[in-house]
């Protein structure tokens, strides 16, 4: 088994040197910040998102983890802003004010806020050429397919990349793995003819079947969104819940206000549910709002993609008027 792995090892390097994805940004710096940031902003989001749109622009505002930890969080969620899972920059922000440098240990890289077991795994073997191997999504389906496994728990998917994993080239290795299952190891049509884990592989017959893909329900939720406005300025408040934490946004209510007028929904589609938004407007000071902004204001704050289309339908009903 040894000497198989061995052989294995010396295909996936020979495949990463002519088909891996070298010029990624995070490929080519040791800096561990950077690779952090990039972990991040890469979990359920595209690789040509981050890389078109945010990496940049968000290091060149916070080049190092102590810039960003001095950072208000408001300035850190603009940046942020169109990326979603806005935790994720709530946790980039508060590790950057515990510490200056990240660990290469894993156990104390997942004592940090919102570093989980595969982050922790990925700083440590691309910053830290740590020998250890990572579990993205793309790696899950390769470790499942090649074991003929539907099922597996994710201790069992761990106790399989530590035994394959090449302790002497991580780095290569594990990027190798991802770019494998990102071109070649597809969900739908897999090229197993052309895969270099091909001589291993138990599940190459049929590789579709692994793993099994479970049916997921996308519920539908319905809410009220009540738009105060006071010359020519709009409430928001500043949320504190968990979800969209810190991001300004428009007040959700039960029932619409009896004198307030239906100006139409927005909708849209999260990872974990859909939903609707019945949007009414109000035009009379409320004193219990202590932030009113005016359309040029809101542009420089960061709000949600639903509140910026409840801008959008804001913006359209009163140019009819």
């Amino acid at each position: 088994m040894k000497n198989k792995y061995l052989t294995v090892h010396l295909n996936i390097q020979n495949w990463y040197k002519i088909h891996g994805r070298h010029e990624l940004p995070w490929r080519t710096t040791e800096n561990p910040y950077h690779i952090y940031l990039s972990e991040v902003m890469l979990q359920q989001t595209q690789v040509k998102t981050v890389l078109e749109r945010y990496y940049y622009p968000f290091l060149k505002t916070f080049p190092t983890l102590k810039a960003l930890g001095d950072a208000p969080l408001d300035d850190v969620l603009k940046m942020w802003e169109g990326l979603g899972y806005y935790n994720r920059a709530k946790n980039l922000h508060t590790t950057a004010g515990l510490i200056e440098v990240l660990p290469s240990d894993i156990e104390e890289l997942i004592k940090l806020p919102g570093i989980g077991e595969n982050t922790a795994h990925a700083v440590a073997t691309f910053a830290y050429k740590k020998p250890v191997p990572i579990m993205e999504a793309n790696v899950k389906r390769i470790l499942c397919r090649l074991n003929k496994l539907k099922t597996p728990t994710t201790k069992e998917l761990w106790k399989i990349a530590y035994e394959l994993v090449d302790k002497v080239n991580p780095f290569e290795y594990n990027q190798a793995m991802m770019d494998i299952g990102a071109t070649l190891c597809t969900p739908k049509n897999p090229s197993c003819d052309v895969c270099p884990l091909s001589s291993v592989c138990r599940g190459k017959e049929n590789p579709t079947m692994f793993p099994v893909k479970k049916k997921r329900i996308v519920p539908a939720r319905e809410q009220y969104i009540m738009l105060r406005t006071y010359n020519d300025k709009l409430a928001l408040t500043q949320r504190k819940g968990k979800f969209l934490h810190g991001l300004w946004g428009f007040s959700n209510i039960e029932d619409p206000l009896c004198a307030s007028e239906y100006i139409g929904e927005v909708t849209h589609a999260y990872t974990h549910f859909k939903l609707c938004c019945k949007v009414y407007i109000y035009d009379e000071l409320d004193m219990t709002q202590n932030h009113y902004f005016s359309i040029e204001e809101i542009q420089k704050i960061a709000i949600s993609k639903v509140d910026e289309k409840v801008v959008k339908l804001y913006l359209d009903t009163i140019q009819t008027y």
